[in-house]
């Protein structure tokens, strides 16, 4: 299902904060500070802002937004609404400058709440991908060029070149990690911290995986070299698919990514393909996660920049 873009909640400020208090507070408000739930009371009067609860247990104030993305940000929280549904239902994302035009915000605010935005959609949850009986592909793939390294010369295969490494579980979630050199060494912590013993492992033919294979319940490799795509339950289709999204996201939309703004923008892509339509996720139950997400997260333009 897609957000009906007519709903008051894209308009209309009150409806904006009872939505975003509806999908964080389910069970009534939750102090940002002591985390008592539904022990606050609504503070009334022009002297205060709107939605401002005090606590009854620490007396300290907090609305909504306090101790998440959102936080001490003055754009109106029917915006915010819009731009989380935006960001969540563009499959290769929207620009900053279209968001700028949409929400008739600045560049610089667009650009800025675009990046808390994608900080809510990173995966905090921690733990490894697969496990016990399930196949994770695992394949690199080398992004534009570094910064650093614009104007120089390839030396070896993208040694220019920003580097991604990504796990896609077959019919699961993706996570992506930009490594900082695809050597051996590297590629390989990445696929222990990430991937469960117990899975399946399927790859290409590249070096970078041979060893680190063995560690794994199984690991398969097809060689792309000598036209082998698929060998049983032996490809890489899936993680190929996740690239070309990125790839044609990265290059279409946003064009222009900073080595040190990569992992962002990873997280936005790894979210919408983790909570795709495929996994019974559709545009509003996947705006709610990432509202969701926003919670317990702070990111300062500062940090940002």
């Amino acid at each position: 299902m897609t957000a009906d873009l007519t709903n008051p909640i894209f308009q209309d400020e009150i409806k904006a904060r009872a939505h975003f208090e509806a999908i964080r507070w389910p069970n009534g408000p939750v102090c940002s500070h002591c985390g008592t739930i539904n022990a606050a009371t609504l503070v009334k009067g022009k002297s205060h802002r709107p939605g401002m609860y005090q606590c009854n247990a620490c007396r300290e104030p907090f609305t909504v937004t306090t101790g998440s993305v959102m936080e001490s940000s003055h754009i109106p929280l029917h915006k915010w609404a819009l731009a989380f549904h935006l960001m969540a239902a563009s499959k290769k994302g929207i620009s900053a400058h279209q968001l700028h035009r949409m929400l008739g915000i600045t560049y610089k605010s667009a650009w800025f709440m675009a990046h808390r935005i994608r900080e809510a959609m990173s995966d905090s949850s921690g733990g490894q991908l697969g496990g016990a009986g399930e196949i994770v592909e695992v394949d690199e793939t080398y992004l534009g060029q570094a910064v650093e390294n614009r104007g120089q010369r390839s030396k070896q295969g993208g040694g220019d070149k920003r580097m991604v490494v990504t796990l896609v579980e077959r019919n699961g979630r993706a996570r992506s990690i930009h490594a900082d050199r695809m050597k051996r060494d590297q590629v390989a912590r990445i696929v222990r911290d990430n991937l469960d013993r117990k899975s399946a492992m399927m790859t290409d033919e590249a070096r970078l995986y041979w060893k680190v294979g063995r560690e794994f319940a199984r690991h398969e490799m097809v060689k792309h070299a000598g036209k082998e795509f698929v060998r049983g339950d032996a490809y890489t289709n899936t993680v190929e698919g996740f690239f070309s999204i990125f790839k044609r996201g990265m290059r279409g939309i946003y064009q222009h990514c900073g080595d040190r703004h990569l992992h962002r923008y990873l997280a936005e892509f790894d979210f919408r393909y983790s909570n795709r339509i495929k996994l019974g996720v559709d545009d509003v139950e996947r705006t709610m996660r990432a509202i969701k997400g926003a919670e317990g997260k702070r990111l300062t333009y500062q940090q940002s920049r």
